[in-house]
């Protein structure tokens, strides 16, 4: 099995979109550099502000509450993924890279003050109750979320499992806000599915990246192979997985490609510039291979769409991906605290950034609804014609039972549908130029 050399571990916060780099304190080690650059003059008027809420504030506050605030909005006022994590978030921070944890199974940020979905997680509450990429939640029960930090958001979202909560919700084409009540459970999150869509094409779907899930990948292929031998093709399913560990993303990329950059990263400590290249070995032999992607296609899942695009070894079909491509560091602090700070973008091997832009498919697909068209005429075929002759395939001239008919693809997974149709030409294109 392929794996790749790098031991750093990038993982996804469970409740902002990114890559987060686990590193110690000792990348900022230049300390008496940052003493000398000091800002005396800010830090004096902090030290007055701090003093006049302590003597004239309506309340008594504790030191520790004023500096742990002052720290929330020095990170807060950076970008949308960079914060400090106390005790209990750092706690849920570790938790929610294992592939278990309680809530409702969405992946969120913020956007104007309110939460937004970037993805609900395959098979969890949020998913079943309807919660879409895209949404925004504009109340938790009967609490408005604006003006709420996403931090807080998410601890009143992962409740006691078995307790309900209602989402309301602002959702693009609808005339007015939805509710959706939503069951807490324990989240365990199976990041690989796969099964045959038609005989020989493979379907593989990759809901989250965590750090087995290319082993995962690995077992769900050799099983297909095993059931349809060497597959003619494959649709490796990218839409609505919202990242996760780097690691997994890398290693994903590096089983269908042979050599080259999967990705690189590029900040200003030393420690935050990385480059991942893959090791020799496809495990589809160079057979076609199509990604699905779409708006919720994040961090992580944007490292293997956009190496497999430049690299030319996949056909991207969807939906422009949602345009994360920054690192952050979780930098531990004592008592238990920690730092999440931007430190790095993340770029595809030709170099292209897609922060706050995203990778552009290169078949773009909208996910539509396909119906048949009712007729008022049915159709006359040779078979309603009298005395027709029998086609002779039957044995002892008795009719063979007809087989009974799967649902539509085409109405089931639009994109699907299409995605199999391009594997399939081009699994015929390949045959022909051999």
């Amino acid at each position: 099995m392929k794996q790749t050399t790098q031991k750093t571990l990038l993982v996804l916060s469970g409740a902002l979109l990114g890559l987060t780099l686990s590193i110690g304190q000792g990348v900022f080690a230049d300390r008496e550099t940052v003493r000398a650059s000091l800002p005396l003059e800010e830090l004096r008027a902090f030290s007055d502000v701090f003093a006049r809420i302590k003597s004239d504030y309506v309340e008594p506050v504790e030191d520790k509450q004023l500096l742990e605030n002052a720290i929330r909005g020095m990170l807060s006022g950076l970008d949308p993924h960079s914060a400090y994590l106390d005790p209990e978030q750092f706690r849920e921070l570790q938790v929610g890279t294992s592939g278990e944890f309680g809530g409702l199974g969405i992946e969120v940020g913020m956007e104007d003050g309110f939460v937004k979905v970037i993805a609900p997680i395959d098979d969890t509450p949020a998913q079943r109750a309807g919660v879409q990429a895209g949404d925004l939640i504009i109340r938790l029960d009967d609490t408005p979320v604006k003006g709420m930090s996403l931090n807080d958001a998410v601890k009143i979202m992962r409740g006691k499992p078995g307790t309900d909560i209602t989402l309301t919700i602002v959702r693009e084409g609808e005339e007015k806000p939805l509710k959706i009540t939503i069951t807490r459970a324990i989240i365990k999150v199976r990041s690989v599915k796969s099964r045959v869509l038609e005989p020989g094409f493979g379907y593989v779907r990759i809901s989250q990246f965590q750090a087995k899930t290319a082993d995962g990948l690995l077992r769900a292929i050799n099983k297909l192979q095993k059931e349809e031998g060497q597959l003619k093709g494959l649709v490796l399913d990218l839409r609505n997985n919202p990242g996760g560990v780097l690691n997994g993303a890398v290693s994903v990329s590096d089983a269908f490609l042979d050599k080259g950059l999967i990705v690189y990263t590029e900040g200003r400590v030393a420690d935050s510039r990385l480059r991942f290249n893959a090791t020799p070995g496809d495990v589809l032999k160079g057979a076609p291979l199509v990604v699905l992607v779409n708006q919720g296609s994040a961090s992580a899942s944007e490292i293997v769409a956009g190496a497999l695009q430049d690299h030319k070894r996949a056909i991207l079909v969807g939906k422009q991906t949602f345009g994360k491509g920054s690192v952050q560091t979780i930098i531990p602090l004592s008592g238990g605290t920690a730092v999440k700070l931007t430190t790095a973008r993340y770029y595809t091997p030709s170099g292209r950034s897609i922060q706050a832009e995203g990778i552009k498919p290169d078949i773009e697909l909208e996910n539509v609804r396909v119906a048949a068209v009712e007729s008022a005429f049915k159709p006359i075929k040779e078979a309603d014609l009298s005395r027709h002759l029998e086609n002779g395939n039957a044995k002892n001239g008795k009719k063979q039972p007809k087989k009974a008919k799967k649902a539509s693809l085409a109405k089931s997974d639009y994109q699907l549908y299409e995605a199999l149709n391009l594997l399939k030409g081009l699994a015929i294109q390949a045959e022909r130029v051999r």
